[in-house]
């Protein structure tokens, strides 16, 4: 009788079958990163001290000077799209943005809403902001147009492979906890002063539901249908765009409702580095102790953001129930 050989057990396999191992691993990686530190700066103030500081900033300056070309062409691209739709927007008369925003509100939500975005979105226009609500509103759409893009295409893989989604999530958490005011640093370091990097960092700050309520979204599709699929010869692209997307959408749409409320809460912090719009006027506010005027542009903010969610938060309830 032929010998069967063992077959070999890969180093990953390895530590997700033994968790002791995999416990020395990690704590073994633990002691070396605080020798390194000790190596580089030694004891300070009874701690070993590691230079993660100085490593991040060497990586920057590295990231700055290898890939200059990758982020210039992010930035080109990103600048054409943000300035082809504030032009756009700015060029069209305001009573043809104003009945847009009502029919558009009308055909995704209702009647009440359409009037309360007609009624909001003028009464924007009687404060003298317009202008800088168009600006904004071409920011944030550009923002979350990238933001989904980017988002739901990383949280239909998270949804499809548990390796991806373990990778991801701690990333998405970092990113979620990390201050708002943190993404402006690389932002304004990778792409200099402007409404590029105020994009950027939306970007960053606002992808992380996309992601999440995407995965969320494809995992809860009840394992009966993705198995009658299965048995009817459905492929994996089949199952996807013909099951489980359209099962997933509700919990698609609420992410997509969440990138854009977290969008228009950085347009402030984007003013910042001379992204413009409505976060200008609250940024000018500030430095000058004017209140009526910040509070004009944080009214204008208030009733932007609540014209998106309602519509938004509507589509989202008429696919939930196209779905039932």
């Amino acid at each position: 009788m032929a010998a069967t050989s063992k077959p070999t057990v890969g180093f990953v396999q390895t530590l997700n079958r033994r968790p002791l191992v995999k416990y020395l691993f990690w704590f073994g990686i633990a002691v070396a990163l605080v020798l390194l530190g000790w190596i580089f700066n030694g004891l300070k103030g009874g701690f070993f001290e590691f230079p993660l500081e100085n490593w991040v900033n060497i990586g920057v300056d590295w990231l700055i000077i290898k890939l200059a070309v990758v982020f210039d062409s992010i930035k080109l691209i990103t600048q054409i799209v943000l300035n082809n739709l504030e032009r756009f927007l700015l060029w069209l008369p305001w009573w043809v943005v104003l009945i847009a925003i009502i029919l558009i509100a009308w055909r995704l939500a209702s009647v009440r809403v359409a009037i309360f975005s007609g009624a909001a979105m003028y009464f924007i226009g009687t404060l003298g902001l317009w202008e800088l609500c168009m600006s904004t509103l071409a920011l944030i759409a550009t923002a979350v147009l990238i933001s989904i893009v980017l988002g739901i295409p990383i949280g239909i893989l998270s949804a499809r492979s548990d390796r991806v989604d373990n990778v991801v999530r701690p990333v998405l958490d970092a990113m979620q906890t990390m201050p708002a005011f943190v993404y402006l640093i690389p932002a304004l370091m990778f792409f200099g002063i402007g409404k590029v990097p105020g994009v950027i960092a939306t970007v960053i700050f606002a992808v992380p539901p996309a992601v999440r309520l995407t995965n969320l979204g494809i995992r809860q599709v009840p394992g009966d249908l993705v198995e009658a699929a299965h048995t009817f010869g459905s492929t994996g692209f089949q199952l996807l765009l013909k099951v489980q997307i359209p099962l997933a959408l509700p919990s698609i749409m609420a992410g997509v409702n969440q990138t854009i409320m977290l969008s228009l809460s950085m347009v402030v912090l984007a003013a910042m580095i001379a992204a413009g719009g409505l976060g200008r006027e609250v940024i000018m506010a500030l430095g000058q102790v004017d209140i009526g005027r910040g509070f004009v542009a944080g009214t204008a903010i208030v009733l932007v953001a609540m014209i998106l969610d309602r519509i938004t938060q509507s589509l989202g309830k008429k696919r939930k129930m196209s779905t039932l």
